[in-house]
């Protein structure tokens, strides 16, 4: 019935057979040669967007193709001389190759995307434009001591998301940390009234703060909780594989609810939290539930004293491929069955005020990255998503068929919507527990800081497409063939939504993002670029070099004020003495209170040359002597990790 009720509001679907489809690839072609002449020519270093490298890709094929149609006419005006004058081999030769000619060279579209692809990553090149009090700012917060080293995280009656493994004040310490480094305030108070008041400025309400009775709508990650599986901690419910995979961690969720109703003072009654397409796991509920006993539980089906959630009647999300793409689909076939033309949502999207959307990150098989728009891919009426894997990097398990860049993505469709991307208040990234794939248990980082140890981290930020930049290029590092793990992430176009997102120049030809439906096209939804390396995880605005991204900790921002040395200096690395050096120099850091500290030193391929601290320090001001004798002349990065703090410095060994 859902699935009747689904068609019957849909536009009727399109001739498929409207044009030829020899015809495609010149009308896209011509598209994309008169788009390259209208955007390069102005402005040549466009030529180097990924965007701009499919466009010009398509335009080389066009204009291939006309060549094609040039040398089958000569080639049937030859063959008709060489009948007159019966040669009729030549005539032959000559006929087939004019007919055969246009058919090597007329693909279809889909594929001519498909096939180009960008070969690497480019540091530091923003495109969109930033958003945020501080536009384009990312908070990282990391804390080891947040999760159990020790956790096996399926273990069945010990799973990662119990108190045994998550420490609440280390959690409740580190969003309130992130939200001051987010915001500059200097208290959470002041942290909740600049993000209302931004909030309600960007949506044209003027420059006021949260008012009483406003709702807030929290939406969390459930992705295993289907019908029977409410209750894992049960035996005599029905137990499945899916216990203890990687999903919104619920002592991250107790933080913000209790940021949100004992900090930003918004009552219990007008806080609703859930996934609507499944149900809050009761381990979930009653962490939340004891603190919180009047917020609204919601519910796919209302169990266990959780309200069930409402189908809306007129809250709608149009795609912008107007039926090239989506199909309803099949889990081993995404272009099956009739076009999807639109989603409905639940009433809560329309009700409430303002939206907290709390993902997880995690790889994902078809989309390369699961945060915040696939999020909302439990957010529609539907029973399944499987219909929205067409717009995606693999539309089916294992088959990367749409890599690339320049094709249509339906992730912009869903940053963009007024109610599933207008309404965040902020965006939440959950970094706790994190895996390489959307239904697996969570996975141990490797790289530094985390050092074979859980990932411990959350992400804070009011520029959705910075914050979920900067999640990729945490997944596209750690997840890679080395690790024996999936490696979604390095699906190659993976990051194409997030290009769209944040600049319309990397639209494909022919779509216009548009997911009201209301003849207005979305504006850059935020900023996009990569890091310049995994060891110093420096953004344009980090360097100086251009106005994307910057990546901060909170202890790069804001003094602490208990354990002050006497000089008023807070947390430091300074550099090393002298620099270049010969054979040796040397490094001074700082700390105001004691702390867990690492100072490691990296050569520029990310390998560790040396550890010059490691353990638990009081505070105070330490000088550590680096000898390179053993080393090559070259240049290396050395960082600091002290608590959530965290800096990276290079020096010139000079022989």
């Amino acid at each position: 019935m859902k699935v009747m009720d689904q068609m019957r509001h849909a536009k009727p679907a399109r001739n498929r057979n409207l044009f030829s489809r020899s015809l495609i690839p010149l009308v896209i072609g011509l598209a994309a040669l008169i788009w390259v002449l209208a955007r390069v020519l102005p402005k040549p270093s466009r030529a180097s967007y990924p965007c701009m490298q499919v466009a010009m890709s398509l335009a080389a094929g066009f204009l291939a193709y006309l060549g094609t149609l040039v040398l089958s006419a000569l080639s049937l005006g030859l063959a008709r001389r060489s009948l007159l004058a019966r040669r009729y081999g030549s005539a032959l030769v000559l006929l087939v190759a004019g007919f055969s000619l246009p058919l090597f060279f007329g693909g279809d579209l889909e594929s001519a995307r498909a096939g180009v692809a960008a070969a690497d990553h480019p540091p530091n090149e923003p495109v969109g434009e930033a958003r945020g009090i501080f536009p384009g700012r990312v908070v990282w917060v990391h804390d080891p001591d947040a999760t159990n080293q020790d956790c096996s995280p399926g273990a069945f009656g010990h799973g990662w998301f119990l108190d045994e493994n998550n420490d609440q004040a280390v959690i409740d310490r580190m969003l309130s940390d992130a939200l001051k480094a987010l915001t500059g305030e200097a208290t959470d108070s002041g942290a909740w009234q600049a993000i209302f008041t931004y909030h309600n400025q960007e949506r044209g309400k003027g420059a006021m703060g949260y008012q009483q009775g406003e709702t807030v709508f929290f939406k969390i990650n459930v992705t295993s909780s289907w019908a029977g599986n409410i209750n894992p901690m049960d035996f005599s419910k029905t137990y499945n594989s899916y216990y203890g995979v990687s999903e919104t961690s619920p002592h991250l969720v107790l933080s913000a609810l209790r940021q949100l109703v004992n900090v930003a003072g918004v009552a219990q009654e007008d806080i609703w939290i859930g996934d609507p397409m499944k149900h809050i796991y009761k381990h979930c509920y009653d962490i939340w539930h004891a603190e919180f006993p009047d917020i609204h539980y919601l519910d796919h089906d209302g169990w266990g004293g959780r309200e069930k959630v409402v189908q809306s009647q007129t809250a709608v999300v149009t795609f912008s491929d107007r039926g090239s793409v989506l199909r309803e689909g099949t889990w081993s076939d995404a272009t099956a069955g009739d076009t999807v033309w639109n989603d409905y949502l639940y009433t809560i999207f329309e009700d409430a005020e303002y939206m907290i959307n709390i993902p997880t990150l995690k790889g994902h098989k078809h989309a390369g990255i699961t945060a915040f728009p696939k999020n909302h891919f439990g957010s529609h009426t539907r029973d399944n998503a499987v219909h929205l894997h067409g717009g995606l990097v693999a539309p089916e398990e294992n088959n990367p068929r749409r890599q690339g860049y320049g094709l249509y993505r339906v992730q912009v469709d869903l940053m963009g919507h007024s109610l599933l991307g207008e309404k965040n208040l902020l965006y939440l990234l959950d970094g706790l527990w994190t895996s390489d794939m959307e239904i697996n248990d969570p996975d141990k980082f490797m790289m530094a800081p985390f050092n074979n140890d859980w990932m411990s981290s959350i992400f804070l930020s009011l520029d959705p497409v910075a914050i979920e930049s900067v999640g990729f290029d945490f997944l596209r590092t750690e997840f890679t063939a080395g690790r024996g793990l999936a490696t979604h992430p390095q699906m190659e176009g993976v990051d194409d939504y997030l290009h769209q997102a944040a600049d319309s120049t990397a639209w494909p030809p022919g779509i216009l993002y548009d997911p009201d439906d209301d003849g207005t096209p979305i504006a850059s939804l935020g900023v996009h670029e990569h890091w310049n390396n995994a060891q110093e995880m420096q953004y344009s605005r980090n360097l100086g070099t251009g106005e994307g991204i910057e990546l901060v900790t909170p202890g790069t921002l804001t003094a602490v004020t208990e354990g002050i040395l006497p000089d008023g200096s807070a947390y430091h690395l300074e550099a090393n003495y002298p620099n270049p050096f010969n054979p040796s120099t040397t490094i001074i850091a700082r700390w105001p209170v004691e702390s867990e500290v690492s100072l490691v030193v990296y050569d520029l391929l990310g390998n560790e040359v040396a550890r010059l601290a490691e353990g638990r320090f009081p505070a105070g001001r330490y000088e550590f002597r680096f000898d390179g004798n053993a080393l090559a002349s070259g240049l290396y990065l050395y960082r600091l990790m002290a608590g959530s703090y965290m800096e990276t410095r290079r020096m010139l060994l000079v022989r």
